[in-house]
């Protein structure tokens, strides 16, 4: 058998390799036993959110605003440019009132929750706003389109 191992040198290098790796392996086992054990501290914080995420909760503060959805059926839509600029400012707004409570002990949760708490309040406010601002409006023109139709309704003859 040992002629073997001889006459092929491609099988005595692998196990050499194998048999130096064993070495380096159990060296390496050692020398993490021998380590002095400590945590390994991993910090992270999640604020200030990255301006990508930023900028993808201003595309979806303005796809809410101007689609169709349960809020628009309620408040109406609100035109692509228009949202765009009034999205802006709602995220502008709630970033920097969730930064001023920021404090150097928080990972960043609670003041994400302020954030996401700011966005959504600053939003219902403005919609809300559009449509009491719209409604005496509306109100107006539903009523002259009711006379308007009544008139027309009035003006048909019937025979008995």
């Amino acid at each position: 058998m040992s002629d073997r191992i001889e006459e092929n040198p491609q099988l005595q290098e692998k196990r050499e390799d194998l048999a130096n790796m064993s070495e380096v392996e159990s060296a390496q086992e050692t020398a993490v036993s021998e380590a002095p054990k400590k945590p390994m501290e991993v910090s992270f914080s999640i604020w200030p959110p990255t301006q990508k995420t930023r900028d993808a909760v201003i595309n979806r503060l303005i796809e809410t605003l101007s689609s169709p959805s349960i809020l628009s059926k309620r408040y109406g839509t609100i035109s692509q440019e228009e949202a765009s600029e009034i999205a802006k400012r709602i995220e502008e707004e709630a970033f920097n009132v969730a930064g001023a409570s920021a404090s150097a002990d928080d990972d960043g949760i609670e003041i994400l929750q302020l954030y996401s708490k700011e966005i959504s309040k600053r939003m219902l406010d403005t919609v809300k706003s559009r449509s009491g601002a719209a409604a005496p409006e509306s109100k107006a023109s539903v009523e002259g389109e009711e006379a308007a139709a009544g008139e027309e309704v009035s003006d048909v003859k019937t025979e008995p």
